[in-house]
């Protein structure tokens, strides 16, 4: 019997939001397919400030490969990337916010900050490498 590919493709998502450690329904998968290659963003979701970021990005064949790929690399991105503190405020909102970013450096931390909004939309306050544990 041949496998049903919605049900892999939910699987993988579930595997992939337990490994980050985050309810699936904080976590948006989306999938760009471009002749042969897949693309997949994943982007998490912040209830608490009404803002949602990248996470990662993969390519594959098809959906169920780059998700292969984005659960290879959610198993080992802790020990492959470095975590970052952000404090930035919303244009228009007085608040100060503190968000948390696994990257290589900073400025892919920013890149995940910045993803699909507009740069002037955000002042960033600080950016601070967290200590190693």
């Amino acid at each position: 019997m041949t496998r049903d590919k919605n049900l892999e493709i939910a699987e993988y998502q579930k595997e992939i939001a337990d490994h980050i450690g985050i309810g699936p329904d904080s976590l948006v998968f989306n999938f760009d397919e471009s002749g042969t290659t897949t693309k997949l963003t994943v982007i998490t979701l912040n209830k608490r400030h009404n803002q949602s970021f990248l996470f990662h990005q993969t390519t594959g064949s098809d959906k169920v490969d780059a998700l292969r790929a984005m659960l290879d690399y959610v198993k080992t991105y802790k020990e492959r990337t470095s975590s970052y503190t952000i404090q930035w405020s919303a244009r228009g909102d007085g608040g100060l916010q503190t968000s948390y970013f696994r990257a290589k450096n900073i400025m892919e931390a920013l890149d995940k900050l910045f993803y699909d909004r507009d740069p002037n939309s955000i002042t960033v306050f600080s950016v601070m490498l967290n200590p190693m544990s």
